[in-house]
Parts: structure tokens; C-alpha cells; sequence
């Protein structure tokens, strides 16, 4: 008989097994998926996962790694510290746009003026605006105990009103003769964060890099992170031990609100360079599966963008050589955060084979 039964102690084994093994099994179930498509499901593998690093053309995809990258990276890195602490910030693609927004404004603000102090606060607006539209599913849970989860998904649709007003209304170029977006911030020397276009390089790259740094060493050797780590692992303890948690649902909510509301601002000041009805992509959602496909641990995140960065332009590539639906590449992408959940089970439980092996 098959029994599972619960471990004295996780398996660390199965800990860092199971991101590799659920993204063997993603490859294996979207091969299976791209053959029912009517595809050749090795070709379609070797295109997703190969092709961007190691084609002929690898020269032009490899510094789109960056580019999908950055984003993923520095919004999961975000969401990593209220996930460890229990609190679901599941609106981050809502914090992206209103941070783009806000940061787009005070650039457009200042057009055509030329100054090295503009980028900065387009950089501090784009936090702020994140910032405060997370604030608002915290601090209805601190006052009114609501469910944060719902809260924070709903404003995402109100973000997306809000992006579709802008790109129509207030911020559409005067010069665009009546067609919606904003003027090209990417153009704007003063308001563009490209370090270099044809390397990758924007500001957002270094931005996620620094995130990485600074949530490895706050989690693993500042007070604030073992607050972090002990609330989700035992929430009463953390009261004993004086954590606030009113308190800490605001500043994680508030961290992962800021990190989301940069990412949007160095991706519209640079990548995507424009407010526009569909500047939103759907990094933000994507950055929780790159959340726990890196185990909520800093340098795992860095390694999980990567990743999914991957699958972004390798499905591109599919997309445009293979006539691969788009559609195909979003389910393989959730296909890697059901496998990493339902493999992730063996973090903490273990099969029994009747009286005999364990796995």
C-alpha cells in the first residue's frame, strides 16, 4: 500500500530537487502538449530552452535575457519576503503598471528639459506608486482583517483602467496624432534607462542585481529577516518573540509594492519605452511562479528569471518558426508551478511503500 506520511524534518534532498525535477517534468508534459499541437515536441524543446543560448542567432536573444529578466527578478524578489512571512501579495502586476504610470508622469512632466536629476525621480516616483498601491490591500487587512489575496488581484484590473486612461487621456503624446501611448521615454536622454540597448544593459538590470544582494543579506543576517522567516514558519512564536504583525504586513507589502512599482519604471523608460493600453505583459503574475520556482531564496529568484526569461523569447522564437501558439508557451509556464507544488509535497511528506522503501 502507498502511504504518505509526514517527515520529522523537510528533506533538503528534495528541497533543491524539486525546481529541476518540476522543470523536467514541465519539458516532458509540454513535449507531450506541442505533439497533441500537431508540433515535433523535441524540435519545440530544443527551440524554447536551447535556441536563445546556443543558435546561430544566439548573439541577438542572449541580451533579451536580460531584458525579460530584470523585471521578473526584481518583482519576485518582492513578493519573496511577504510569501516567507505568509502575507500574499498576489497584485504585483497592478503595482508594476501604477508604478510605470507615476514614474512615466514626472518624466513626461519635465519634457523636453535635459538634467541628470529627472531618471532619479521618475526612479523615486515609480517606487512610491507601487509602494502606496499595495499599501491598500495592507492596510485594509491591518484595519478591516480583509483577505490581502483578493484585495491585491482585484486592483489589478483597477490598474489596468487606469493604464488604458493614461495611455488615452492625460499622458497620450500631443504629437501622436490622436493615437494612444505616451511620448518614447526610451528617446528622452534624460528620462531613459538604457545603459547600453545593444548589451541589454538598463538600469533595471543593476536594480535587480542589488535587490538580489540586499534580500540575501536582510533574510539571512538582519533582525528584519529572521522576523520575516519566523512569522511564516510559526506566527504565534513571533508574537512571543515581539514582531509586530500589523507592522510587518505593511513593510512587506510596501517592499514588495516598491520593487514591482521600479521594475515597471525601468521597463517603460526603457524596453517598452512608452504608456501604452498593453504595456502590461503579465510580468507581474509571472514573477510569483519565478518566486517559488527559486525556493523564496534570493540567488534561486535570480537563477528562476533566468529561466523563465528563457521561455519568454525561446516561445517567441517557437511562436515565429514553429507557428507554435502563444497560448502553448503560458500553459507550459504554469505547468512549471503545478509540478514544483505537487513535487514540492515531498519537501515535507514522504511516500511509504507498505512496510518497506521510503521516497
Amino acid at each position: 500500500m502507498l502511504m504518505l506520511e509526514k517527515r520529522p524534518q523537510p528533506s533538503k534532498a528534495w528541497t533543491l530537487a524539486a525546481p529541476l525535477l518540476a522543470v523536467v517534468l514541465t519539458m516532458i508534459c509540454g513535449g507531450l502538449l506541442f505533439a497533441a499541437l500537431g508540433k515535433a515536441p523535441i524540435e519545440t524543446i530544443r527551440t524554447i530552452f536551447f535556441d536563445p543560448l546556443f543558435s546561430e542567432f544566439a548573439w541577438f536573444y542572449r541580451p533579451q535575457l536580460l531584458i525579460k529578466g530584470a523585471p521578473l527578478a526584481l518583482i519576485a524578489i518582492g513578493l519573496s519576503f511577504g510569501f516567507r512571512a505568509g502575507i500574499w501579495n498576489i497584485g504585483a502586476e497592478g503595482q508594476y503598471i501604477v508604478g510605470a504610470i507615476c514614474g512615466a508622469a514626472v518624466g513626461l512632466a519635465f519634457y523636453p528639459t535635459e538634467s541628470f536629476l529627472i531618471f532619479p525621480l521618475m526612479v523615486i516616483a515609480g517606487v512610491l506608486g507601487g509602494t502606496l498601491w499595495a499599501l491598500i490591500p495592507g492596510i485594509l487587512k491591518v484595519k478591516f482583517d480583509t483577505n490581502e489575496i483578493l484585495v491585491s488581484l482585484m486592483l489589478v484590473y483597477v490598474a489596468e483602467q487606469l493604464l488604458a486612461s493614461m495611455a488615452l487621456g492625460a499622458l497620450r503624446n500631443p504629437d501622436g496624432m490622436g493615437f494612444p501611448g505616451s511620448r518614447n521615454l526610451a528617446k528622452y536622454d534624460s528620462a531613459s534607462s538604457w545603459i547600453s540597448e545593444n548589451a541589454g544593459m538598463h538600469w533595471g538590470v543593476v536594480a535587480a542585481m542589488i535587490a538580489v544582494i540586499f534580500a540575501y543579506v536582510t533574510l539571512s543576517r538582519h533582525q528584519f529577516g529572521f522576523n520575516v522567516r519566523l512569522a511564516g514558519q510559526s506566527p504565534r512564536a513571533a508574537r512571543f518573540a515581539g514582531v509586530n504583525p500589523k507592522l510587518l504586513v505593511l513593510v512587506c507589502m510596501g517592499i514588495s509594492g516598491g520593487l514591482a512599482g521600479a521594475a515597471g519604471l525601468f521597463e517603460v523608460a526603457g524596453p517598452a519605452g512608452q504608456i501604452s493600453i498593453d504595456f502590461n505583459v503579465g510580468y507581474g503574475f509571472t514573477a510569483i511562479i519565478v518566486a517559488f520556482l527559486g525556493r523564496l531564496h534570493p540567488i534561486g529568484i535570480l537563477l528562476a528569471a533566468g529561466l523563465m526569461a528563457l521561455t519568454y523569447i525561446g516561445g517567441e522564437i517557437a511562436q515565429s518558426n514553429l507557428g507554435l501558439p502563444g497560448a502553448a508557451i503560458q500553459l507550459m509556464q504554469g505547468m512549471l508551478l503545478f509540478f514544483l507544488l505537487m513535487v514540492d509535497v515531498l519537501t515535507n511528506y514522504r511516500l511509504r511503500f507498505g512496510k518497506g522503501a521510503t521516497i
